[in-house]
């Protein structure tokens, strides 16, 4: 919207104070704000979008502060310990791309992890320039309690939609990130 400011101008007239928002009722106001104030056309993407983030954000929060803290572990302490318990021993390289972290946020994790006595790193037989990762008979004891707790939790979140509903958000977020080929996608994986 805009006004005139007297001496012909147009200028952007300031949208009523909103009260207090919720994320429901924000993304209400940035659809309107940016469809009417910035000329945006594609609110639907920006509003699937906003609640993807939103809703990763919550969950990750949630199971790092409910299961990882308590147990002295991030979310990204988690992640590369998941990655090796399942798949190890792995290459910082791999663990990466499968952890989506970089490799120098892998590397000064294994760091941390090692000192903890849950992650032990070895010369690479194959490639003397790198290394494997793998867990400690400790780490791997820590991680079995730990997922139990885990998987837990992803349960209780999972379980509000039907077993039907979850399979075919799985399709969508996997048709979501396989068909990104169209345009130029930056990241590390």
């Amino acid at each position: 919207m805009s006004e005139d400011d007297g001496g012909g101008m147009q200028v952007a007239a300031e949208s009523p104070a909103p009260g207090p928002l919720d994320f429901w009722s924000f993304i209400e106001l940035a659809n309107r704000r940016l469809s009417t104030e910035f000329g945006s056309t594609h609110q639907l993407a920006t509003q699937v979008l906003l609640t993807l983030n939103r809703a990763a954000n919550v969950v990750t929060y949630d199971l790092e502060s409910s299961v990882h803290r308590p147990r002295g572990l991030s979310w990204s302490a988690f992640r590369l310990m998941f990655v090796t318990w399942l798949a190890g021993p792995i290459e910082p390289k791999s663990a990466a791309k499968l952890t989506g972290m970089s490799r120098a946020a892998v590397s000064n994790l294994a760091k941390t992890l090692e000192a903890s006595g849950l992650l032990e790193r070895a010369p690479d037989e194959r490639d003397g320039r790198s290394v494997q990762l793998s867990l400690t008979e400790k780490g791997r004891a820590e991680m079995a309690a730990t997922y139990q707790e885990h998987n837990e939790r992803e349960y209780a979140w999972a379980s509000v939609l039907t077993e039907a509903e979850q399979h075919i958000l799985v399709m969508l977020l996997d048709k979501l990130i396989t068909n990104r080929s169209q345009f130029d996608v930056r990241g590390r994986n």
